[in-house]
């Protein structure tokens, strides 16, 4: 995914104290410029691939008082800390090998197969820098990670299946309380 040279200085602030939290960095953006700038930070637990309120606030408080130190941008901004949501950008690497056999979109710097820039499939993994996705078009395409503009994922049942939360403690008693 592309970045510009303040979103990869914001993010590069932002692994360490994400890490010391036990969280991964995901992206950065900024949109907009001068007094309506939005710093948006998603991030993740790399267990569970989400990003619970509690975690959410504590890294929000530490990336704001990080930034206001550092100060690495001119003007006033809002800072956005998040979750990256179910339908998540994929941005690094290893996005397309935990995220292999789920469907994404993917925009690229250079045409594939018949002078598309746009892939959409099932990604089928990442071997070195040559990621794999067998298209809905055309069937299977490669390319290299360092052409990919932006991907996500797209949102299907599969995918809503697989990142269901597994967490059901307290399920037993809130049955155990309605059968009383």
């Amino acid at each position: 995914m592309r970045s510009t040279p303040l979103e990869n200085k914001i993010a590069t602030l932002a692994r360490p104290v994400a890490e010391d939290l036990g969280l991964e960095i995901v992206c950065v953006k900024i949109l907009g410029e001068g007094g309506g700038t939005n710093v948006q930070v998603m991030a993740e637990n790399p267990q569970t691939h989400n990003l619970g309120v509690e975690d959410c606030t504590k890294l929000s408080k530490a990336l704001s008082a990080l930034l206001d130190v550092e100060d690495p941008i001119s003007g006033t901004y809002r800072l956005e800390v998040s979750s990256p949501g179910i339908d998540r950008p994929l941005t690094r690497p290893k996005d397309f090998a935990s995220w292999a056999g789920h469907e994404a979109r993917v925009m690229l710097l250079s045409p594939v197969d018949g002078n598309r820039k746009t892939v959409q499939g099932m990604l089928t993994g990442i071997e070195g820098d040559t990621v794999s996705l067998d298209d809905r078009k055309s069937g299977p395409v490669q390319f290299a990670f360092a052409d990919i503009h932006s991907a996500k994922l797209v949102l299907t049942d599969r995918l809503i299946a697989a990142t269901r939360p597994l967490d059901t403690s307290g399920a037993d008693e809130l049955l155990e309380e309605q059968e009383d």
